[in-house]
C-alpha cells in the first residue's frame, strides 16, 4: 500500500518529531511516499526540492500514486489543506489526525468535510490506534499493527 503522509512544513515544524514517529508507524503498513515530512533536518523553508514547481509536481505524482492519505492537521498549513482537497478530488480515503488544544480550533473545511475522517487524539499511542482502525478498514487482514 502506498501511503501519502501530510504534515506542516512551511506552516511550521513544531511537530516534526511527531511526524517522524507517525511515519515510522505507517511504514509497517506500506510504503510512505512522503517520508521526508518527518525529517528533522527539513526546515520551514521547505527546501526539499530544486524549486517550488518541482516540489509541486513531485508531490502531486505521489498523491496520484497513493492508496490513502493520512494527515496530521494540528499545525495549520496551506499546503496540507491543498493536499487534502486534492486527495478528495482524486477519491482517496483520507484520515486527519488532530490534537485539540485550548484556543485553537480545527478548520471547518476539514472538520465539516464528509469525505475526511477526522480523529482527535492526545498521545502518539492514540494516533497509532486511530491509524490502525482507519487502515484496517482498507486492509482487513492487516490488524496486527497496534
Amino acid at each position: 500500500m502506498n501511503i501519502y503522509f501530510a504534515g506542516s512544513i512551511r506552516g511550521g515544524r513544531v511537530d516534526a518529531a511527531l511526524y517522524y514517529e507517525i511515519i515510522a508507524y505507517l511504514s509497517g503498513w506500506g510504503t510512505v511516499l512522503t517520508e521526508h515530512v518527518g525529517d528533522p533536518a527539513l526546515t520551514e523553508k521547505g527546501d526539499d526540492g530544486p524549486d517550488d514547481q518541482s516540489i509541486y509536481h513531485r508531490d502531486m505524482n505521489w498523491l496520484n500514486n497513493s492508496h490513502t492519505v493520512i494527515a496530521e492537521v494540528t499545525q495549520p498549513s496551506l499546503g496540507v489543506g491543498y493536499e487534502l482537497g486534492a486527495a478528495i478530488a482524486l477519491g482517496k480515503p483520507v484520515l486527519a489526525l488532530y490534537r485539540p488544544s485550548p484556543g485553537r480550533c480545527l478548520s471547518a473545511m476539514v472538520s465539516g468535510c464528509p469525505d475526511i475522517r477526522v480523529t482527535e487524539y492526545l498521545s502518539l499511542d492514540e494516533a497509532k490506534q486511530a491509524i490502525c482502525r482507519f487502515l484496517t478498514t482498507m486492509t482487513p487482514e492487516s490488524d496486527a499493527h497496534e
